[in-house]
């Protein structure tokens, strides 16, 4: 939407001004859609700006950088995957496979409908210190989420003693978090994209209840 709008309205009025919030919406959608056609350190302010219909020094109103459109798209997008947060009531009620299932693939597919994104915010860990940090973050909530789910089967007996759950937590996280990087971007040996979830399932149940249980 251009940043200015001359044209009045069939009713004679102005037409509207975009809001801020359109905006900022526009400058986000256009850096993900130039994401699935190049990495970020091919995508300019001017880019950014020209996709959303905005002026350069607009740009400037809503981020400080291309890296800050970036590190926003990884706020919404976490926010996303964590509306089917993983609760731990929900593994008796549904049964392990089936509630380690939908946290999964809850995951899977959100980061799979973000592709572009994903990739690059893997590869602006290395260089950006609030993305990492942002990243770190995150990657602690879960692996907190999933040991508290852990330490809640091994509680009721569905789950035999093992490894601290965290400790436990941490790795299985990790292994999704590389596991779908690999997945999405080809980048070294990967599972196939329609098997990944199923492989990273069984793994998960076998680690944390000893055997694959059917529910």
């Amino acid at each position: 939407m251009p940043e200015t709008v001359s044209e009045t309205s069939p009713r004679g009025r102005r037409a509207a001004r975009p809001s801020g919030d359109d905006r900022e919406l526009a400058i986000l959608a256009t850096a993900e859609r130039l994401l699935a056609e190049k990495p970020l350190s091919a995508i300019s302010v001017d880019d950014l700006a020209r996709g959303a219909g905005i002026s350069r020094p607009t740009f400037y109103f809503y981020f400080a950088s291309k890296d800050a459109v970036l590190l926003s798209l990884l706020d919404r997008v976490v926010a996303e995957a964590d509306a089917a947060t993983l609760d731990a009531s929900l593994l008796p009620a549904a049964g392990p496979r089936a509630g380690w299932r939908l946290a999964i693939t809850t995951y899977f597919e959100t980061f799979r409908a973000h592709r572009a994104l994903t990739l690059a915010w893997a590869e602006a860990r290395s260089t950006n210190a609030e993305i990492r940090e942002l990243w770190a973050r995150v990657f602690d909530d879960w692996a907190q989420r999933c040991a508290v789910a852990i330490d809640a089967e091994r509680a009721r007996g569905a789950a035999p003693p093992g490894p601290p759950a965290r400790d436990l937590a941490v790795l299985l996280t990790s292994m999704n978090e590389r596991a779908l990087y690999a997945t999405f971007s080809g980048d070294g040996p990967a599972v196939a994209e329609s098997a990944v979830v199923d492989v990273l399932l069984e793994v998960w149940l076998r680690a944390i209840y000893g055997t694959a249980p059917a529910d």
